[in-house]
Order: structure tokens, then sequence, then C-alpha cells
């Protein structure tokens, strides 16, 4: 595992239970989050393809908050900074397997929580999607 990818794994962990917890993701964990993305990807002289990773991966979750704010929080967006971020760093493919991946794992969470009784209407976590979907897709992008 290399230490990228682990600090990447240390960062979802947190989030992902969090999330799942309390159904929140919190400002101390996304804005650092993104920001050390960001910022280990203008190290590496990677810093567009971060950018874009990023603007094209929070701009979806963008609309649907703004749209939808009860189907999908703020805390999402700003997660989608930094692991849109994170997936570009990975390549082209691993981004569209992550952006690909998060919404249909959100998904299947939510039918799980519908068939064990959970009220209608309760928000879905959508962290521990977005997060897994990136660490599965980086983790297969070699």
């Amino acid at each position: 595992m290399t230490t990228p990818f682990a600090v990447l794994l240390a960062w979802c962990v947190p989030l992902t239970v969090i999330d799942a917890r309390t159904r929140r993701l919190p400002d101390l964990l996304t804005l650092p989050g993104a920001a050390g993305t960001l910022g280990y990807a203008a190290g590496g002289g990677r810093l567009a393809p971060a950018l874009a990773g990023a603007l094209l991966l929070a701009g979806p979750y963008l609309l649907i908050h703004l749209g939808a704010p009860s189907a999908c929080g703020a805390g999402d967006v700003k997660l989608a900074v930094g692991l849109g971020a994170a997936a570009a760093l990975g390549g082209a493919r691993a981004w569209l397997a992550a952006a690909i991946a998060a919404p249909i794992l959100t998904a299947l969470a939510a039918t799980a929580l519908l068939t064990r009784g959970a009220p209608r209407g309760q928000p879905v976590p959508h962290g521990p999607a977005m997060c897994g979907a990136t660490l599965l897709a980086l983790a297969l992008s070699g």
C-alpha cells in the first residue's frame, strides 16, 4: 500500500463511520482532506487534473444539493472535492469508475436501509459509498 493511498484510507475511514452513524460529514474532516489532496497534487505537479476531477465530481453533487438539499448534503459536496481530486490522480478511468460507482452504491445502501425497515425520507449517507468507490477505483487502477 502506498503512502498516499494509506493517507486517503485513513481520511475515509472516520468519514465513513461518522456519516453512517450521524448522516453528517463534518467540515473538520472534509475541508482539510480536500485541501490536503489538492496540496499533494500541486506538490507533484498534477494540480490541473486534480482540480478538474474535483470540480467535475463536486459539480453534480452541488446541483443535487441545491435542487434537493434533503437528498444530498453540503458535506457530500465538500467530500466530493477531495475525492474527485484523489480519483483524478489515479487517471481518467479511476475517476470515471469512482464517479459512476458512488451513486450506484448509495442507491444500494438506500435500498438496504428501506428493506431493513428504515423510515422513508430518512437521509441516506453518501459518504461511505463515495469513499468506498474512490478507494476501490484507485486500488484497481494500479
